[in-house]
């Protein structure tokens, strides 16, 4: 299949999902990256490309934490989850219709707790399929939407064309580092302290704010470079 049916079929895919109401829509070569994936060694090799898929969040709901996740937020998080699985589901049915194989991967689903690792990392295939790059607070920041979305992905051996990574960073915004309640966000992404902010996770959790490892505080604050 040449260059123009490949892309063709891009953009009628990403028809269908922004109808479905995401925002983001991007197609990534994962052929290097499948041996991160905790899948079966024949399900990954199956898959040279990846959809990447994103869920704009509520400003209102983030807006409503100041140092700690809030029940609204706790809310929001968890319905995203099931619009991000459900579009997902739709997204793979829709392609597997069209006679190309598709594999929706939850939005989160953590199977090995020691290191926080997924069946994929979300983000990291959304940098590769063009959605943003890994910001200090080692989220993936979109340039219009900063770090206020979420992310899931379909796996598919149908025809499409890849989109290119974004070359960029967040420049001079520190927003993040000043908001972080762990102090865990620093100068570079690699810098990032995971323990210290996978311990405030737990104490937010452990107060009751919510009944799963989340924050939000670094994501209200971070809007992107022309926030």
């Amino acid at each position: 299949m040449d260059k123009v049916e490949k892309a063709a079929n891009s953009q009628g895919l990403k028809a269908f999902a922004l109808g479905l109401g995401f925002d983001l829509f991007g197609v990534a070569d994962v052929t290097r990256m499948r041996g991160d994936f905790l899948l079966e060694p024949e399900t990954s090799g199956r898959f040279g490309l990846a959809v990447s898929l994103g869920k704009r969040l509520s400003d209102a709901a983030l807006d409503d934490i100041v140092d700690h996740p809030t029940q609204i937020y706790f809310h929001q998080y968890r319905q995203m989850n099931f619009f991000l699985d459900r579009g997902a589901l739709l997204v793979a049915d829709h392609i597997q219709k069209q006679g190309f194989g598709s594999l929706a991967i939850a939005a989160s689903q953590i199977l090995d707790w020691d290191k926080q690792r997924a069946h994929l990392s979300h983000k990291h295939v959304g940098r590769a399929a063009g959605l943003g790059w890994f910001g200090r607070n080692n989220l993936l920041v979109n340039p219009e939407l900063g770090a206020r979305f979420r992310l899931v992905t379909v796996l598919t051996d149908m025809p499409l064309e890849p989109d290119a990574p974004l070359e960029r960073d967040c420049g001079s915004c520190r927003a993040c580092i000043r908001a972080c309640p762990a102090e865990a966000i620093n100068e570079t992404r690699e810098a990032f302290d995971h323990l210290a902010c996978f311990e405030k996770l737990k104490e937010f959790r452990k107060k009751g704010y919510t009944t799963q490892f989340i924050c939000g505080v670094c994501v209200r604050d971070c809007r992107g470079p022309k926030g």
